[in-house]
């Protein structure tokens, strides 16, 4: 398991490298300006992005205390499955319990327990292209096959809801949606996740909402959690504090059933 996680470790730094590479190409070197990497927010290596010190007093605090040098659950510390809960409800009609709420060590293992969760003897997943490459190597690791939808750069990275459709067969579980957009950086209008949701509904797939990026938008569309259509359609949120609150080392992430119409809790198991 260690081999097959320094493999997808070093995919995933090989992805990095190209596109620094191809931004590198076009500084000129002869005005000599430094080059701000911004598909890496790392606070240790670029000074321009900036961790909030009520963050690193409250993890001091934490330590100071003395309490949380034991054990934890293995689905998370109630106290901080309940205050995440309570942050994502802030963007929802109803409100998430604790028990929706699963920590996990950055957003890469929320996404490897919702493709574990999923995968079954011939399982498939629908995902964007272009996206995050990881998708691939986890769903490569559970046996599970990946197929890919386009986004239409004509219109603003959206999903091709066509195409969705004709993928889809008896074996599809889920659909992937990355908002705000992973490379692309789009950001959804509310409009276009409905879309997505009724489409999802149709084909009788959930939904996994890559949201890591999760109110970073800074253009027309402000951000809107897939999760606001859990009542259409059960969502699978993934989130982590790296992104929004500059802290990428910290690697504490969330998976979170938004299904206020308790599908999962009645769902059985199938054996293969």
């Amino acid at each position: 398991m260690e081999n097959v996680y320094m493999k997808m470790d070093t995919q995933q730094n090989l992805s990095i490298k190209g596109i620094i590479g191809m931004l590198m190409a076009n500084v000129d070197d002869e005005k000599k300006r430094r080059m701000i990497a911004l598909g890496l927010g790392d606070p240790t290596v670029f000074s321009c992005f900036t961790t909030t010190c009520v963050a690193e007093n409250a993890v001091v605090d934490a330590l100071n205390s003395h309490k949380f040098n034991g054990y934890s659950p293995t689905v998370g510390l109630p106290q901080t499955r309940r205050a995440i809960s309570e942050y994502l409800s802030m963007d929802l009609p109803y409100k998430l319990s604790p028990d929706d709420v699963y920590i996990t060590a950055g957003c890469l293992q929320a996404l490897e327990v919702a493709i574990s969760i999923l995968a079954k003897p011939n399982a498939n997943i629908l995902v964007p292209r272009p996206r995050f490459p990881m998708y691939d190597l986890i769903a490569a690791i559970r046996n599970v096959e990946m197929r890919h939808f386009d986004l239409l750069p004509e219109n603003g990275w959206e999903v091709d809801l066509d195409a969705v459709d004709a993928l889809v067969d008896h074996n599809t579980v889920a659909m992937v949606i990355i908002n705000p957009g992973n490379p692309c950086g789009n950001v959804y209008s509310y409009q276009h996740l409905k879309k997505i949701a009724e489409t999802a509904k149709k084909n009788k797939i959930v939904v996994i909402a890559d949201e890591v990026y999760g109110h970073l938008a800074f253009g027309a569309n402000p951000f809107v959690s897939m999760g606001v259509f859990g009542s259409m359609v059960p969502v699978l949120t993934l989130g982590s504090l790296s992104k929004r609150w500059v802290v990428p080392g910290w690697r504490l992430g969330w998976f979170v059933t938004t299904d206020p119409n308790g599908i999962f809790k009645n769902a059985k198991v199938r054996e293969p």
